[in-house]
């Protein structure tokens, strides 16, 4: 049996993770998308990014007109970046080609100083 931290662990050594840094620099140029639940996100995101609950992801994913081609370049966060992690993976999973992580999710953001939303 695995502890959740070891998931994510397992999850991070699948993926790709991209700096606040870096993410900021190609706004606009890749899709930004936020696993957090609804009430996360509305108390505060990056600007631009997309918002569908880990919990509903993979259900809705080819739903969302600028995120169903799987050629897409998308950035997966959410507060700290495991349950994005877990996410990344799982687009992994269902054939999406570009995703990454944010590394330390909007938290990480934030505490950069980087622009953010709320809604």
């Amino acid at each position: 049996m695995s502890t959740t931290a070891e998931l994510v662990a397992k999850a991070k050594s699948k993926i790709r993770e991209v700096t606040p840094q870096d993410v900021s620099k190609q706004l606009g140029k890749v899709m930004i998308l936020d696993v957090r639940e609804s009430s996360e996100y509305a108390a505060g995101h990056i600007p631009g990014a997309i918002n569908i609950p880990r919990g509903l992801l993979e259900f809705q994913i080819d739903q969302h007109p600028s995120l169903n081609d799987r050629n897409t370049e998308i950035v997966l966060q959410c507060l700290g970046g495991g349950r994005s992690a877990l996410a990344t993976v799982s687009l992994q999973e269902l054939g999406y080609k570009h995703v990454s992580n944010l590394a330390g999710g909007y938290s990480a953001w934030a505490a950069a100083g980087l622009a953010t939303e709320k809604s």
